[in-house]
């Protein structure tokens, strides 16, 4: 059997561990995010570029000024189309590497609670006579913080939720904005 110090000795080397992994772990959830959104602006850029050129060659050889309005009015729907294709990626991107956070995190948590919990327990089975206010108090704190905690982490994904939400209706609402646009583009020409 262990004694007490031994217990929280060996309970804090455990819990260093675990924060490291959680630390481990969550900078590989965002290195794999940044990742991502890097490898989608340089594909956004590299497609842009080889469109512009394209374009600026389709402008050039313009024979009026009629046909150069016309090539340029052109471009309006496809550019915003692709603009909100490149949103609704990079939305996809951060809400994906946001929920893999939220998950290794929640998952860790709930582990270091739970060793916790055991190694009060084990304490407390120990524990000299007359502390049981000391471990009732110490319990109610627990117990608090652990409501805290699955308070805080409600809403934090109703935030999420919300934000989620709120850039997609944003976005639906550009879509629906380009789509009435263009009619109108084209029906000036």
């Amino acid at each position: 059997m262990f004694s007490v110090p031994e217990q929280f000795s060996a309970a804090t080397k455990a819990n260093f561990d675990a924060q490291l992994a959680l630390f481990s772990s969550l900078s590989g959830k965002a290195f794999e995010g940044v990742e991502k959104l890097i490898e989608l602006n340089l594909n956004a850029v590299k497609s842009s570029l080889e469109e512009s050129a394209a374009h600026t060659k389709q402008l050039l050889a313009a024979k009026d000024p009629q046909e150069f309005f016309t090539l340029s009015s052109a471009q309006t729907q496809p550019n915003a189309e692709k603009f909100l294709a490149y949103s609704r990626h990079l939305g996809a991107i951060a809400s994906e590497a946001q929920a893999e956070i939220t998950h290794a995190a929640e998952a860790q948590i709930l582990e270091n609670n739970r060793k916790i919990q055991s190694l009060f327990d084990e304490v407390s089975k120990n524990a000299p006579a007359g502390t049981e206010q000391i471990v009732s108090f110490f319990k109610t704190a627990m117990n608090n913080a652990n409501s805290g905690y699955e308070q805080l982490s409600k809403t934090t994904k109703q935030a999420v939720e919300a934000i989620e939400a709120n850039m997609n209706n944003t976005v639906n609402q550009l879509t629906q904005a380009t789509a009435k646009a263009t009619p109108r583009a084209a029906a000036k020409k």
